[in-house]
């Protein structure tokens, strides 16, 4: 009998014409319990590849940190930088590997590399999926609503930095297990550069105004 995990977290990512953005909520729950909401659900793999959290906190935490030791493993092997889908690749192999023994994790790989810009997703069945959207968690049929509503491939980043923004604070709203603060990256071919941590609550009231103001979303 493996361990039956009460989860909860959003987190998404998609790709745009101008690069990728990455955002995710930072609620950590033991069911209706909140264990912290103060958690760091993107890790920074290397300065050019990110992964996100979401399903049990130490199994993706300690498996995404040791993607980050085979990533450069790789690099001082063969002196460059490792392919998005290698280091997709290589996380997949290695939750596969464990496949019955409980783990619980479904991550994003995402980062650019000579190819461009490139989004994976990978689980702890072995699932390896290479796509343009990803939301994952239990606020992720929420935070889709909104992306599938407002995505474009042609968006500015401004645009796109609002519609991750939305995304997540919808998700926060609808979702117990989803809340804290809001984490949000934007990857270029220069690399990752985090743009905000804003608290969802203050978001509420910034959109709340918004709302009394007649405003239209910008996207």
């Amino acid at each position: 009998q493996t361990v039956k995990f009460a989860k909860g977290t959003t987190t998404l990512a998609f790709k745009f014409n101008d690069g990728i953005i990455v955002s995710v909520d930072s609620r950590s729950t033991m069911g209706a319990y909140i264990a912290s909401g103060t958690v760091k659900k993107v890790i920074e793999i290397n300065p050019f590849l990110l992964g996100t959290m979401a399903g049990g906190a130490a199994d993706c935490s300690f498996w995404e940190r040791n993607l980050g030791m085979q990533c450069r493993m790789y690099e001082l092997r063969n002196g460059k930088r490792i392919t998005v889908a290698a280091a997709s690749k290589l996380l997949a192999n290695t939750v596969n590997s464990y496949r019955g023994y409980g783990l619980s994790m479904g991550t994003m790989v995402t980062g650019w590399d000579e190819t461009g810009p490139q989004l994976y997703y990978v689980d702890s069945d072995g699932t390896r999926l290479k796509g343009n959207m990803f939301s994952v968690g239990s606020g992720s049929t929420y935070a889709y609503g909104i992306l599938d509503n407002f995505y474009r491939k042609d968006m500015s980043v401004e645009e796109a930095i609002d519609l991750g923004k939305r995304a997540i604070y919808h998700a926060t709203h609808r979702d117990c297990y989803s809340g804290g603060i809001n984490n949000l990256y934007h990857v270029t071919k220069d690399g990752w550069t985090q743009i905000h941590a804003i608290d969802v609550n203050e978001m509420h009231y910034e959109f709340a105004e918004d709302k009394k103001n007649g405003m239209n979303m910008s996207i």
